[in-house]
């Protein structure tokens, strides 16, 4: 896993703030093959001896009879009682999509997927040829544009700049 170039999924983790432990690292290594090893040595006989043959049978079986008796069994209690849950406080939606890193063209345009962005004209800067900026692709294929954490513009999903005056009100 390499820690300076990363997957969608892990710039989205890492924004989240959860440490993935990538399967070829002896922590999760371990962890798979204990339960690999206990599953293939445990399940075969087992099943075998409930005379279960189809598959719609082991399911309802694993879920009604052997997990509850494997936990009761081998599940260790939390250390401390309650929940580790810790709600994420925040909007989801710039975590939650595609972002890839542009650079403005000397027209202060972004080329994104075949398509041409135009970057309206901001107050705090007139233009951001040979900027840096982020666009952000959302599940309904709406983009936008960051310089930092600056929303600069949003678009449609055919590029058509969304109106700025909305913007303006919720960045306010």
């Amino acid at each position: 896993m390499d820690k300076t170039c990363l997957t969608q999924v892990g710039r989205a983790l890492k924004q989240l703030g959860i440490a993935p432990i990538p399967s070829y690292c002896p922590e999760g290594r371990g962890r798979m093959e204990r339960l690999f090893g206990t599953l293939q040595s445990r399940l075969p006989p087992l099943l075998r001896q409930e005379g279960i043959a189809s598959i719609e049978a082991a399911n309802h079986w694993l879920a009604a009879v052997y997990i509850p008796r494997h936990n009761a069994r081998f599940a260790v209690p939390a250390a401390e009682e309650g929940t580790a849950f810790v709600p994420f406080v925040g909007a989801l939606d710039d975590i939650l999509c595609v972002q890839e890193g542009r650079v403005v063209g000397k027209d202060n345009t972004v080329r994104y997927e075949g398509r041409v962005l135009q970057i309206p004209e901001q107050r705090h800067r007139r233009h951001f040829v040979k900027a840096t900026v982020r666009v952000h692709e959302y599940p309904d294929d709406r983009l936008a544009i960051f310089h930092g954490p600056r929303r600069l513009a949003d678009y449609e999903a055919d590029g058509t700049l969304l109106d700025q005056s909305r913007l303006v009100q919720t960045a306010a």
